[in-house]
Order: structure tokens, then C-alpha cells, then sequence
């Protein structure tokens, strides 16, 4: 039996920082694993964000989970851009979410990414779940730090193209943003997917993957 294949996947955790990572980051991996599983359990949990931008991540959340029956949306408020400076705190909110749910597989930021809130959380997701299928999904940014994914999870025209849809949807306060538009997204998954032989497709790490 192949362990990805996402029939196998029941209870899925997403992990983010802040509210738009999940969704650019693994947002047509969930539209894919939804559409191939109507009984997937999810957690989505979005770590900061003023309160508009919260509202952003719960609205765009129920959008990419509108057909998950079973899901529980959580956003906090951890200060952005020093989850560093606030490790323990970080620690302890993941050890509650560990004891309130066990997945089957875990969507998180990459530890190599040079953001400081997006390194710091993808360390302590390794260090909090130990016996979990983990992979770290990416997000192309100014720094230029995008690495060598070693998996890849394919993705239909449609699919690639309703996750784009959903983002410049659901996250107004970033279009002021230069890269923030549909040209980054399709542009990613366009590159993945040439490097894994389909049309789209989002890269995840997978640092180690228990058979």
C-alpha cells in the first residue's frame, strides 16, 4: 500500500504563521485531498494576525473546507515577526493542539525558509509531533529562498487555478503586496509541476517519512 495515497489520510493538521500561508502554501493539496476524501477531518490552525486579517483566514478557511464535515478552525493571536522571542508560548499551544488531535498528516512551514515565524514553527512542529507523517510546504518571497522540494503532489488546471482564485479572493489587505497576484501562484505551481512531469503541482519537504 502507498502511503500517499490520500485515501489513506484521514485526520489532516495545517499549521501556519500567518493567515494566508496554509493557503498558498498547501492550499491545492487540500483542495485535491478534500476532493479525493468527503470524510477527511481536518485542524487548521493560523498562528497570528490583526483581527482583519483573521477574519481574512477563518473566511478563506470554511471557502477551502466548505466540504470538510468534520474540521475545527482556529486563528491566534501570537505577535508577528518575533515567534522567535516567544518559543515556550509556542511549545505549549502546540502541545494542545497535539493532545486535542492526531493526525495522520501534517502541513507545515519549512524549515529552511528565512523568515524567522515561519523557521522557528516549522522547527517546533518536528519537535512536538515525533510520530507524524510532516511535510513542509513553501512560499517564494523577496529573500529568494526556495529549495528543491522532494515531494510533489499534482494538481489539475482547475485545481491550481481555483486555489489562485480563492487567494486574491479571500486576502484583500495583501494585494498591495508586488507579488501577492495570480502570475506568483500559477507561476510556482507551473515550475513544480514541470519538475515533477504534470502541468501544476506544489512542493512539499519531507525530512523524514516513517514506512
Amino acid at each position: 500500500m502507498n502511503p500517499f495515497e490520500f485515501s489513506n489520510f484521514q485526520k489532516v493538521l495545517c499549521l501556519g504563521c500567518h493567515s494566508d500561508d496554509i493557503e498558498i502554501g498547501a492550499g491545492g493539496t487540500m483542495l485535491r485531498l478534500i476532493e479525493s476524501n468527503p470524510t477527511l477531518e481536518v485542524y487548521w490552525v493560523v498562528f497570528s494576525g490583526s483581527p482583519e486579517r483573521q477574519l481574512e483566514a477563518r473566511r478563506s478557511a470554511e471557502t477551502f473546507l466548505e466540504r470538510v464535515e468534520h474540521k475545527t478552525i482556529l486563528t491566534l493571536d501570537f505577535a508577528e515577526n518575533i515567534f522567535p522571542q516567544q518559543v515556550p508560548a509556542l511549545k505549549a499551544k502546540l502541545g494542545e493542539i497535539r493532545a486535542a488531535f492526531q493526525p495522520d498528516l501534517i502541513f507545515t512551514q519549512r524549515r529552511d525558509d528565512s523568515h524567522q515565524d515561519h523557521y522557528t514553527l516549522g522547527e517546533l512542529t518536528w519537535n512536538a509531533f515525533r510520530s507524524h507523517t510532516i511535510l513542509e510546504y513553501e512560499i517564494a518571497k523577496y529573500d529568494g529562498d526556495l529549495g528543491q522540494p522532494n515531494v510533489f503532489v499534482g494538481l489539475t488546471p482547475e485545481l491550481a487555478k481555483r486555489k489562485t482564485q480563492l487567494l486574491l479572493e479571500f486576502f484583500g489587505t495583501q494585494g498591495v503586496k508586488h507579488w501577492f497576484d495570480e502570475e506568483t501562484f500559477l507561476g510556482l505551481m507551473r515550475l513544480r509541476g514541470l519538475e515533477s512531469a504534470t502541468r501544476y503541482a506544489e512542493g512539499f519537504y519531507a525530512r523524514k517519512v516513517m514506512i
